[in-house]
């Protein structure tokens, strides 16, 4: 009984070392959900990354603060409301106008538009901007998604940068 208990107990667990490097999970400016985002954390986490979770409503002067100050391997942005096109372009505009940033991968996920119409002349516009991927939600599953997380190159040993986890 006690086997079985402890099998129980790791089921869902994360992994004890998070050695890939740090993760920036945001929400936008007009966005207030926040289930997205945990999701979005939990998946990431199962990957193997430290996330830094901003939560909902992060105004474009947060998160680009944020993302100098943490430095990370990736930016996760996520959108519920149907404003991600909009907020997407002026963020990821500003982040990509930080040196610092310019070579950090960074993707958007979730509604996009309030219509679902046109999605792939904004995904498109989105990569354009800058965004290394765009992850509409009229997609199936978040096979795509992880699938891009997983294929990014570990991020420099965390005690080799600096004191903090890149």
């Amino acid at each position: 009984m006690a086997q079985r208990e402890n099998a129980i107990v790791g089921v869902g667990t994360p992994p004890a070392h998070r050695d890939r490097g740090t993760v920036v999970v945001s929400g936008l400016a007009s966005d207030a959900h926040t289930w997205n985002l945990v999701y979005l954390q939990l998946v990431i986490e199962e990957l193997g990354y430290h996330v830094i979770n901003l939560g909902p409503c992060v105004p474009d002067d947060v998160l680009v603060a944020e993302c100098r100050r943490i430095d990370p391997a990736l930016i996760v942005i996520g959108s519920v409301n149907g404003h991600g096109c909009t907020d997407g372009l002026r963020a990821v505009t500003r982040l990509r106008a930080c040196p610092e940033l310019a070579a950090t991968p960074m993707v958007i996920g979730g509604k996009l538009t309030v219509s679902d119409e046109n999605v792939g002349r904004h995904a498109r516009a989105l990569m354009a901007a800058g965004f290394d991927a765009v992850f509409p939600d009229q997609a199936a599953d978040a096979a795509g998604f992880t699938a891009f997380v997983a294929s990014l190159p570990p991020a420099a040993r965390p005690e080799l940068t600096a004191g903090r986890p890149r």
